[in-house]
């Protein structure tokens, strides 16, 4: 029996009431363990160096701001 076999058969035998932290769990695990991009790792080292722009504004205020440019 695989491991995700066994996890499925536990799943059956968890209760309702603590299946909330289980899903959290699982969730965590979900996110796949990739590199940023070069881009990212650009962006990340232009503000670790005092450059670059924060913003924080609304998402909306984001997208509309990048459209007009």
């Amino acid at each position: 029996m695989s491991n995700k076999e066994k996890a499925i058969q536990l799943l059956d035998k968890i209760p309702e009431s603590k299946m909330y932290y289980i899903i959290g769990i699982l969730e965590g695990a979900a996110i796949p363990d990739e590199i940023p991009n070069d881009e990212t790792l650009d962006a990340m080292q232009e503000l670790e160096n005092g450059e670059g722009i924060i913003f924080e504004g609304s998402a909306h205020d984001f997208i509309s701001a990048m459209l007009e440019e």
